[in-house]
């Protein structure tokens, strides 16, 4: 089997921001993170997009109550909750500023019609239709189902030097963020590249006064086309 040049692990985020895409662009596999505990106001259920004046807003998936210990792919959707069309509804004010409003909606609908009780399975899903919209691979593998004997994690950077290793990877990529608790020495030790994708996040015009940055990745796609947005993907550094 041939080594990974480049893996990416990532908890699956529902509808993220542009850089998240760009760090699966630029990696050769997708380790779809599912099993750590669920934190609350995180990413996993909802993201952010322009209010109708000014400001964000928060787009986002219902959950059943669940133990505070319940690992993500365990976390079950409200399914009775009629949150496909809030969605929807909450995006409606864009279709007065955004060129791309019509492209965008049909992709929404298509991809919320997907049907599934559980909140990891639906954002896979998600990222797979937005890879496949943005005309990029979506090379992914669910980290639960994979069944990897790694050696016991001591650390949190352990996490994915075991799993990069378990796949034969030369080089584990990370979103900058995580640079603080990662000890390059382990991985030199093991003799695997880590390396961190900084997104330059340039602004683009969202036809308002005052940029909102790191929205999800649907305000991206309301005033870029897929060839803009893949340039994009592309501006970033490498740390």
């Amino acid at each position: 089997m041939a080594r990974i040049p480049r893996l990416g692990i990532m908890q699956p985020y529902f509808l993220p921001h542009l850089g998240y895409f760009s760090l699966i662009k630029y990696t050769d596999e997708w380790v779809v993170f599912d099993t750590p505990q669920f934190i609350r106001h995180g990413w996993i259920e909802r993201n952010r997009t322009l209010k109708p004046v000014e400001g964000w807003q928060y787009i986002k998936v219902p959950l059943e109550k669940h133990r505070r210990e319940t690992p993500i792919n365990q976390v079950r959707i409200q399914s009775h909750e009629p949150w496909h069309g809030k969605i929807l509804a909450q995006i409606e004010h864009y279709k007065k500023i955004a060129p791309y409003y019509g492209e965008t909606l049909a992709f929404l609908r298509d991809a919320l019609a997907f049907e599934s009780d559980a909140i990891s399975t639906l954002n896979v899903h998600l990222l797979k239709k937005a890879c496949a919209y943005l005309g990029i691979p979506f090379r992914s593998r669910i980290f639960s189902e994979c069944n990897l004997k790694l050696p016991p994690v001591t650390a949190p950077d352990e996490w994915a030097l075991y799993i990069s290793l378990a796949l034969d990877a030369k080089e584990y990529v990370n979103p900058p963020g995580g640079q603080a608790f990662f000890d390059r020495t382990k991985y030199d030790r093991h003799g695997l590249r880590l390396t961190f994708l900084a997104p330059n996040h340039k602004p683009y015009d969202q036809k308002r006064p005052v940029f909102e940055p790191q929205l999800s990745i649907v305000d991206v796609m309301m005033f870029n086309s897929p060839a803009q947005i893949l340039q994009m993907l592309d501006d970033f550094s490498l740390l």
